[in-house]
């Protein structure tokens, strides 16, 4: 990769301090307001060139050209407390609660068949930051996960059915640091670019009656001497097989929505294959099951939306085998990776500026959510407790010309 263009894919990273938005597992909620502000659908219903990442397919319905630029302010609360290794046991919060997720689509119609575009944004992420913990609590542990996308669909319809395809440059960083008995203390970084694709099908079966299905292809991503290190700290090398690798994982989703007058509700269901991905696999991460359920009251100048999104947590605690591993586990995900958060509710809604500019905006809360996991290798009793609960909030405007 020309180092410019991986220069280039760094700085709009960096546009947003992208360190912990987990949502689902680490995968934000939904792609620009309009899908937030329902609960991250977007299979079976368009939101025109927003939907790029959502379903490619669904970027036909846009009639000339259309441009949206959006922002996520997001505000995650973690609260963990350990007694690993002779830790205090006291609750710290985490200093990562506050990231600025940018996004931005373009699509243009070529043809009455194809339509094209691009999308830049952040989609995925996680982390936590005790380093400047008062107590020596948690190890210090400090974590960062952030992942961007660009991507380049083609969707093309005839009759009713609307096929795409879109190849996907991913670009990732990652960094680890605490204090590791009874390894020496570690603080690494690393960054990569992957490749994958997504195909996206939608199928306007009535006037009022859309489908949606997707498929999005996982995309290896290997952080050199970041997470092997960690490893190496706690005498896992042989146990945890995938090194330096933390792929971001396959995903299969399936969509509807129907409209009748001005409302439309919408659904959406997908899995996401944690369990096979290597890195997450070796964590125990659990495959996970999405559903999203939306609700749009819209007229020619404004826009109501509601929604819910619900997906058990992927982490799940790791039994004891002796030999550390099963505490290893447990300590890494709970203490630096807690994507644990299950229930979020959304509301928001639109403004026609004019013919050619709509505002929209989204407000989510994910519920609070409570873990306790064992870390008995660590020293006999202990264990690793987080509290996680997040609220985010999104603001897009768009142009169609």
């Amino acid at each position: 990769m020309n180092k410019k263009i991986k220069l280039a894919l760094a700085v709009a990273l960096a546009l947003g301090t992208t360190s912990a938005f987990a949502t689902n597992g680490d995968l934000m909620i939904g792609q620009g307001a309009e899908s937030r502000a329902m609960g991250g659908v977007g299979i079976g219903k368009s939101f025109g060139a927003s939907s790029i990442l959502a379903n490619p397919a669904l970027i036909s319905s846009v009639k000339n050209k259309e441009f949206t630029g959006a922002v996520t302010f997001f505000m995650p609360d973690v609260q963990a407390k350990s007694n690993a290794f002779g830790a205090t046991g006291t609750t710290t919060d985490s200093d990562a609660d506050l990231s600025i997720i940018p996004e931005v689509y373009y699509a243009s119609r070529i043809s009455d068949n194809l339509v094209y575009g691009i999308a830049i944004a952040g989609t995925a992420g996680m982390g936590t930051d005790y380093n400047d913990a008062p107590i020596a609590n948690v190890n210090l542990m400090r974590t960062e996960l952030a992942l961007l996308k660009v991507s380049v669909p083609f969707a093309y319809t005839t009759n009713n059915l609307t096929m795409a395809i879109e190849p996907v440059l991913q670009y990732g960083t990652l960094a680890i640091s605490h204090t590791a008995p009874p390894g020496p203390a570690q603080d690494n970084d690393g960054s990569d670019i992957g490749f994958g694709y997504e195909l996206g099908l939608s199928y306007q079966a009535t006037s009022a009656l859309n489908l949606g299905l997707v498929y999005k292809s996982p995309i290896s991503m290997s952080y050199k001497d970041v997470l092997s290190r960690s490893i190496a700290s706690f005498n896992q090398t042989a146990n945890i097989t995938s090194g330096d690798k933390l792929e971001q994982p396959e995903e299969i989703g399936i969509g509807i929505s129907y409209t009748s007058g001005s409302s439309t509700i919408a659904l959406d269901y997908k899995t996401i294959a944690w369990g096979s991905a290597d890195g997450y696999r070796d964590f125990g991460w659990d495959d996970q099951t999405v559903l999203s359920i939306g609700y749009e009251y819209a007229t020619a100048k404004w826009a109501l939306r509601a929604g819910y999104n619900h997906a058990k947590s992927p982490i799940s605690e790791q039994a004891e085998t002796g030999n550390g591993l099963g505490s290893t586990q447990n300590f890494f995900s709970l203490s630096g990776f807690p994507g644990i958060v299950e229930s979020h509710y959304a509301f928001g809604g639109g403004y026609a500026y004019s013919d050619s500019i709509d505002i929209d905006v989204a407000f989510i809360i994910a519920a609070e959510n409570k873990e306790s996991f064992t870390t008995s290798a660590f020293g006999a009793g202990s264990t690793v407790d987080v509290i996680h609960s997040q609220q985010s909030l999104t603001l897009a405007l768009t142009y169609k010309y």
